[in-house]
């Protein structure tokens, strides 16, 4: 009988929820995500929890609750598989309970062997630390030369164990040759993983590592009893003798100042992390650093070379006692990015190998979205997401980002150094080459000279063009393959691009050419460098985005454009993926269950209908939760007349008009004269906000606005703009009359989401217009018309005079940049705003209801502004009158 028979019940409590007890809408929340879980089920959720910590929090109990759970239900299933085992054979009752009980015994046997190890690594990680106190710190001793005077011509060679007979063997039965020593290509990989035993995991996804970094002290708050091991598992006794202080130390963040404290280990659970980023982050070989170029390459490079030249963080091969070591210090306790680089310094040991051999035994791996969605970050890292647990955060960026992953952008100048590197490579070693190199790299030739030929007859037709309304032009996968010749069109793009993967080839050619342009009769173009400069560093091949290139163009024919863009007499090349779905389509068909979440993910159908068309009814479930604050500390204004009477409605031709933004500039004055604190004003694009402040400083208008509102330098950066609003918005002075301040942002850029504008940094949030896109982009255009075709192919009839699929898509990415403007304010329970949203086609039922749940129900059109401004009033009169009392 599989483990997967016995049904988990939906636990009607959370217990592990650090605050008791939590809000009804947390328990909900919880409840939707471990149901999702336990029956397989991709789900989005929508949960303006009021802060994203509340979010965090309820994620990450509701999926480790399950993740407990399920432990249990495994080793309730294997028991019961002895006992059935014991049954099938007829043995006697005792026979059967003596055997059922020594595998208990064994199964408790090997936790405890696991958690003495781990206890083990934190002593040792509490030695190193101690150590490292005492070191006195050196400049490194630059121990490896990047940049070699005389390399042997042998180094060039692609590598002799790349064999066609393993051309059509898929990732799993590479890994199976892998361990069973069949495969030669791993040998190199300090993070190989070989015989390593794996475990049920939760992947939690988000952006940045900024937001990342929130993920591992909300987990530290969260009350797992110690995992239970017989006799290890202290009682009531001894927890209870704790001091408060003791146990409230231990709801902290855990640092490395605290991995050796025991007295949190006795009480609470704690999880195998794993934090995963990329070399920039967490490489700690400074020579390798502090020299120019890309340091994946570096790092590659470096990993490739023998004895005193290999980087001095990687263990000799064959010896892994230093990247066990760090690898079992990585699971002991809890760490995020910085904390990893520490532990790989004060080990001498390379934390980015580190932790990729720390996925398979880690419960909960945090890592950025490029590294779970991108197919080939998953191969390198040994990612298998079969059967695991995905949760992506902060999900209102999902569709932008995997369009963004699927795109390859690529020069002219690009194209013809690959096309040169290649061939003199070619032709300087086609006699040392094997028959199977020659073929693949003659065949890449072919490719390379075709892919010119035709960007060159294009930039030539355009040159000669009278009209310049054509600089760009759209082709279909089909369209392009054909341009190419017949030469190509039987060329198996995808084999050639799995054969540079495989060979690494790409490196040797392009280090050739480095090292040929830096010889004595160097030839700089031949490199692709540019002229006078010096290529200490080491760049990223030229042929790897050839590489990106091709495996988008074997992978989509009907889902992929090209589009060809002059940009003087050069093009430029993007392939475009229009299809999001496609690259999130591999994670969701072998993952046991997907979390999409977000505070906004309004309008959550737009998320269905680009990502999940494919998925049956019963595997796709929504959630969305009501605010945790009270209706009465929020209101939502629809304004569609200013003080003058004029309709308000900002298309794109009145945001340039005197008299509309001479209109707006009269509201926001009238705004800033009742509104306390800080007021964030979102215009829908940058042109727009440039126009309104030059027409309002001409008119004396942003003085005035200065009268009562403070507003931050325009030049300063990002950081400095937001210091001095935080200061002035929550100064009230009486002197000088000034209440706050007044910030100017525009919708979908920095300030617009992963700021939070808290109590007096936002106590207004008014939105200008709605901020569409741009229809004159080439991309935008094919993916409205793609958008119409895929729904035309699928059948479904639209009511007449409806609005098609494509202008469907392109209300819902307006509505969904407003929602996160919307979602900057109002952060926690008791936070107060009004929320104004100005242009009179808010109050339209599609735009409407495309509003946040918890807001949309709750909404009050005001026909005149005077209604306008006595609802500002009244709701400020009254929040004064409630903090006096």
């Amino acid at each position: 009988m599989d483990s997967d028979d016995l049904v988990l019940p939906t636990p009607s409590s959370f217990p592990a929820f650090p605050y008791d007890p939590p809000y009804s809408i947390q328990i909900d929340l919880m409840s939707h995500v471990y149901t999702s879980i336990e029956k397989r089920q991709v789900t989005i959720v929508e949960s303006p929890t009021g802060t994203s910590q509340g979010k965090t929090l309820s994620l990450l109990c509701s999926s480790l609750s399950w993740l407990v759970d399920e432990k249990d239900r495994a080793r309730k299933g294997q028991l019961l598989q002895q006992s059935l085992s014991s049954a099938a054979t007829s043995a006697p009752s005792w026979v059967a309970a003596q055997a059922l009980d020594i595998r208990k015994r064994e199964l408790e046997a090997e936790d405890k062997e696991y958690e003495d190890r781990l206890a083990k690594a934190r002593k040792t990680e509490a030695h190193f630390r101690m150590l490292a106190r005492a070191r006195v710190t050196k400049k490194q001793r630059v121990a490896v030369d990047l940049v070699q005077g005389h390399v042997d011509e042998d180094a060039y060679l692609p590598d002799d164990d790349c064999e066609d007979s393993q051309d059509n063997f898929s990732p799993a039965v590479r890994a199976l040759m892998a361990k069973s020593g069949m495969d030669k290509n791993n040998k190199r990989d300090p993070a190989s993983q070989r015989d390593e035993p794996s475990c049920t995991k939760i992947y939690y996804a988000s952006r940045t590592h900024s937001q990342l970094s929130q993920v591992l002290p909300e987990l530290t708050k969260l009350k797992f009893k110690h995992l239970t091991l017989g006799s290890a598992v202290p009682d009531e006794s001894t927890v209870g003798n704790m001091s408060r202080a003791d146990r409230d130390s231990c709801q902290k963040k855990r640092t490395l100042e605290d991995v050796d404290s025991d007295k949190c280990e006795v009480s609470q659970r704690q999880w195998r992390t794993v934090s995963l980023g990329s070399r920039k982050q967490l490489c700690i070989n400074e020579d390798a650093r502090s020299r120019p170029g890309d340091i994946d390459e570096k790092c590659r490079e470096l990993l490739e070379e023998k004895q005193n030249k290999r980087c001095q963080y990687l263990p000799p091969v064959g010896d892994d006692t230093r990247m066990l070591d760090l690898r079992d210090q990585i699971l002991a306790s809890s760490k995020d990015i910085e904390d990893l680089a520490t532990a790989g310094k004060n080990t001498q040991t390379c934390p980015y190998y580190g932790s990729r051999r720390a996925i398979p035994q880690a419960e909960l791996i945090t890592l950025p979205y490029n590294l779970l969605l991108q197919k080939t970050a998953r191969e390198a890292l040994g990612i298998d997401l079969t059967n695991q647990v995905v949760i992506i955060d902060e999900a209102h960026n999902l569709i932008p980002t995997l369009l963004s992953l699927s795109s390859v952008r690529l020069t002219s100048n690009i194209l013809s150094t690959s096309l040169k590197q290649v061939s003199v490579y070619y032709q300087n070693f086609r006699n040392r080459l094997s028959a199977m190199h020659a073929l693949h790299l003659k065949r890449l030739l072919n490719f390379l000279d075709a892919f010119q030929r035709v960007a060159m007859d294009w930039v030539a037709q355009k040159l000669s063009a009278k009209s310049k309304s054509q600089d760009t032009e759209v082709m279909t996968v089909p369209d392009f393959i054909q341009r190419l010749g017949r030469k190509v069109e039987g060329i198996n793009l995808l084999e050639i691009e799995s054969y540079l993967k495989r060979s690494k080839i790409a490196r040797k050619i392009s280090r050739y050419a480095v090292d040929i342009s830096e010889g004595p009769n160097h030839i700089t173009e031949f490199a692709g460098e540019k002229p006078g400069r010096h290529s200490s560093g080491v760049a990223t091949p030229p042929l790897h985005t050839i590489e990106a290139l091709m495996l988008g163009l074997a992978g989509a024919s009907e889902d992929g454009r090209l589009i060809f863009s002059a940009v003087g007499d050069a093009v430029e090349i993007k392939y475009q993926l229009l299809n999001p779905s496609a690259l999130f389509r591999d994670v969701v068909e072998v993952a046991r269950s997907v979390v999409l979440a977000g505070g906004t993910m309004s309008p959550i159908s737009a998320v269905v209908s680009e990502l999940f068309t494919y998925l049956p009814l019963n595997r796709l479930t929504t959630f969305s939760c009501g605010h945790i604050i009270p209706a009465s500390n929020v209101q939502t204004l629809l304004l569609t007349k200013g003080p003058s009477g004029l309709d308000l409605e900002f298309k794109f031709a009145q945001q340039s008009n005197r008299q509309v933004v001479s209109e707006l500039g009269q509201i926001v004055m009238n705004f800033c004269n009742v509104v306390p604190g800080g007021i964030v004003v979102f215009f829908p694009s940058y042109a727009s906000l440039n126009f309104a402040r030059e027409a309002w400083s001409q008119s004396g208008l942003l003085d005035k606005f200065s009268v009562k509102k403070k507003e931050p330098q325009e030049s300063s950066g990002v950081e400095m703009i937001l210091r001095e609003y935080a200061i002035a918005a929550k100064t009230h002075t009486l002197l000088d009359k000034k209440t706050g301040a007044v910030l100017f942002a525009v919708v979908g850029a920095k300030l617009s989401e992963g700021l939070n504008f808290s109590d007096d940094l936002a106590r207004a949030v008014v939105v200008i217009g709605l901020p569409f896109a741009n229809k004159n982009s080439p991309e935008l255009q094919e993916r409205m018309r793609y958008a119409n075709q895929t729904e035309a192919r699928s059948g479904i009839k639209r009511p007449a005079g409806g609005k098609d699929a494509a202008a469907e898509m392109y209300e819902n990415m307006c509505m969904n940049a407003v929602n996160q403007s919307i979602g900057r304010a109002i952060r926690h329970r008791g936070d107060w705003a009004s929320l104004v949203l100005i242009d009179r086609r808010f109050t339209l039922p599609a735009i409407r209801g495309k509003l946040p749940q918890w807001l949309r129900d709750d909404v009050t059109v005001c026909e005149t502004f005077g209604q306008a401004m006595k609802h500002l009033g009244n709701f400020y009169r009254e929040k004064r009158q409630r903090t006096v009392c």
